[in-house]
């Protein structure tokens, strides 16, 4: 891998410094850039600090700040008025210390179902959901046609057993999606 300016390389943590004129400096790539370049930097999965050039404070949590409300200002907005208001309400309430660890968990259980959905939804995994579905209307059909049976036969029924047991585990990976 490349090694850049301050001798990491672009795996690990990238420092930017804030001078103060407002202009971000790459200690990697040694160069200025603006806030999307590090909108597009965590887009990539990169990690980064933003230190204060002259204090060497870390301003990371303000810089991110900045770059949502950059987004929001253009258009991009993903955090509701409603959603908002609550987050300002809770400020200097009796639950402000607990927010930031709640809804650090709330994203990584959103990332987390992400994640588990795209495997669920493949084009193999709806060819067998759209087969178990058929399979279960054709048993549903045979159930309600007139020239039926009293008793189905001992194949049918185990047939309806490994289908409803499919179906109970489906239901259970979307009870789990859904937690």
């Amino acid at each position: 891998m490349a090694k850049g300016a301050a001798g990491s390389t672009s795996a690990d943590k990238v420092t930017i410094k804030k001078y103060a004129n407002r202009r971000l400096y790459d200690t990697e790539s040694s160069s200025y850039i603006t806030l999307d370049k590090l909108a597009g930097m965590i887009r990539d999965g990169r990690d980064f600090e933003v230190v204060d050039a002259k204090t060497g404070e870390d301003i990371t949590h303000q810089i991110l700040t900045q770059i949502i409300v950059d987004e929001e200002a253009r258009g991009q907005t993903m955090l509701p008025v409603n959603f908002l208001r609550q987050l300002i309400g809770m400020y200097g309430g009796k639950l402000e210390a607990q927010v930031p660890q709640y809804l650090e968990a709330a994203m990584e259980a959103f990332e987390q179902n992400q994640k588990a959905m795209a495997g669920v939804f493949t084009p193999s995994g709806f060819a067998d959901l759209a087969k178990r579905n058929m399979a279960m209307f054709q048993e549903a059909g045979r159930a309600f046609t007139a020239g039926t049976k009293a008793a189905a036969p001992a194949g049918d029924s185990a047939e309806v057993a490994a289908l409803k047991a499919q179906l109970a585990e489906l239901q259970a990976k979307v009870d789990k999606l859904a937690k």
